[in-house]
């Protein structure tokens, strides 16, 4: 059967303009990508609103639609908590025929479509839904009982998948908790710490502390296929030194060298949403120089760890400090180079931040194994989900540990 066959299908709307008091601010919660990812499941939006008049220019949906991501995450679907109104890259399901089929067993699926959509891809990136293709978006129809029972199957896949993140966001309090008992507040600093200045803080080499070259410098006219890398955004905010997407020729390396990172390096993101993310250049990392978007710090290893660094500029109360609260539309960026040089950082012990680091480092190591499992589960689901909707899964009741059971055995 097809989804248009068992519900309305509508598009979202936006008032315009974006962002006018007339229609924006209000106490109407507006779904958007970003709470789906935080929520998962059953989403409550609290990241903006809209007043009654700009409800009106918007799509309003009832708890317990179900809405699916048609651009942004296309294919990601949810269910709302609450009342809430969706813009144009959703599209909410009204009216369900529940007589036909259950809305979690529609989840479920909804889930797989993404997957396998995604898998189909073949590296390409996931191209936008329209809402005629939702419409036409096929779904195995099956007996209520066989839909229940799929359901409580890979429900209890799911539920090994959130315990594991839980298990990793818990770590991650770990280190802020004994952070903080170590510490204390960087800001206020009650442990009465020596405080240092950044240029105090790197090492005596004239390039420490480099913003990245004018966008000018960087046309993408310039860039082959094959050279010194450019360093972007993406390495900051990711941690991950694997992408190369971008090169230059020696002769244009070398116009650029004041720009050159190099192996424990920190590069630092000055702009947009992801302002102030950071990672340090691993030991093999490419050679290259950084683009307009970043900041390069050397620190000085005697005086401060790169480890202990990216956590202390990494702590809320720091952040919020350097640069404040960023409210409406407006692009945040990175404080100019002159202001930063004169902000102020802890400086506890270097032997102290080594109690810190090795904390760190047992806890990442932890870490490592978490997400290797949780990577492992989400196959297992995937396996499952597959099986489930080509109709090759047993359907029968399953105890808790039976399901258990046959999320271990797809690992086969």
């Amino acid at each position: 059967m097809r989804l248009g066959e068992i519900c309305n299908v509508v598009r979202g709307s936006s008032p315009r303009p974006q962002g006018d008091p007339k229609y924006f601010g209000g106490k109407i919660p507006r779904l958007m990508i970003a709470d789906i990812t935080r929520d998962g499941k059953y989403v409550t939006p609290i990241i903006d609103s809209l007043t009654e008049e700009g409800a009106n220019k918007s799509r309003p949906m009832k708890k317990g639609d179900v809405v699916i991501a048609v651009s942004g995450d296309p294919g990601r679907p949810c269910i709302l908590a609450v009342d809430a109104c969706i813009h144009d890259g959703f599209v909410g399901l009204r009216n369900l025929d529940e007589n036909k089929i259950l809305k979690s067993y529609l989840f479920c699926f909804l889930n797989y479509f993404k997957l396998a959509n995604k898998r189909n891809a073949v590296g390409a990136i996931f191209q936008n839904l329209t809402t005629d293709q939702v419409k036409k978006i096929e779904i195995p129809e099956i007996s209520i009982n066989r839909q229940r029972n799929i359901v409580t199957i890979l429900t209890q896949a799911e539920n090994l998948i959130t315990q594991r993140k839980e298990s990793i966001l818990l770590l991650d309090d770990l280190l802020k908790s004994t952070f903080l008992e170590m510490f204390g507040d960087p800001v206020r600093n009650e442990k009465g710490w020596d405080i240092k200045t950044i240029e105090q803080l790197v090492t005596k080499e004239k390039k420490s502390i480099k913003r990245g070259p004018f966008g000018g410098a960087l046309k993408k006219e310039i860039f082959v296929e094959e050279g010194y890398l450019v360093y972007e955004q993406y390495h900051a905010l990711n941690n991950d030194f694997t992408m190369a997407r971008y090169f230059i020729d020696e002769d244009k390396f070398n116009e650029l060298r004041g720009f050159e990172v190099k192996p424990d390096d920190i590069i630092i993101s000055c702009s947009g949403v992801y302002l102030g993310k950071l990672a340090i250049i691993p030991k093999n990392a490419k050679k290259g120089i950084i683009n307009q978007a970043l900041l390069k710090l050397t620190l000085d290893q005697d005086i401060i760890n790169n480890k202990f660094f990216v956590f202390l500029f990494s702590h809320n109360s720091f952040r919020n400090n350097l640069f404040g609260e960023v409210r409406g539309s407006g692009v945040p960026n990175f404080p100019p180079i002159s202001e930063f040089k004169k902000f102020k950082f802890i400086y506890p012990s270097i032997d102290l931040q080594m109690k810190f680091v090795k904390i760190i480092t047992k806890v990442e190591t932890l870490k490592g194994e978490y997400q290797d499992s949780l990577i492992e589960l989400e196959n297992m689901y995937g396996v499952l989900s597959q099986k489930a909707f080509k109709g090759e899964l047993k359907v029968n009741e399953y105890t808790n540990n039976e399901v258990l059971g046959m999320v271990a055995e797809t690992k086969g």
